[in-house]
């Protein structure tokens, strides 16, 4: 069982830590700002849900995992209300979101 669990956090760990990177490139290579919040808010919560699961594994029942649940709940909480504040500030600011497809010719 230990072998499992080990395995299993460590392909939790990896995977949050490319969605890290992935979220990453998506801020850089995305071409607005709504576009680029999407990219990160969504990676992020993705990210930081499958890295605190795989160090809860790690750890084992202490309170060292009800501490990370409880970091967990504070990200649900404030990620996408921070997100949403973000946009909606860039909406009142008269920033507007690209639409449609932009063709490379």
């Amino acid at each position: 069982m230990t072998v499992f669990l080990d395995s299993l956090s460590i392909i939790c760990l990896a995977l949050g830590c490319f969605l890290g990177i992935t979220g990453g490139i998506g801020i850089y290579r995305l071409p607005d700002f709504f576009t680029r919040l999407h990219a990160s808010s969504v990676t992020d919560s993705a990210c930081a849900f499958l890295i605190l699961f795989g160090l809860a594994l790690q750890a084992g029942w202490s309170l060292i995992t009800v501490k990370l649940g409880l970091v967990f709940f504070f990200l649900v909480l404030s990620s996408p209300t921070a997100s949403h504040a973000l946009a909606k500030t860039a909406l009142n600011n008269n920033q507007q979101p690209l639409l449609g497809r932009k063709d490379k010719r």
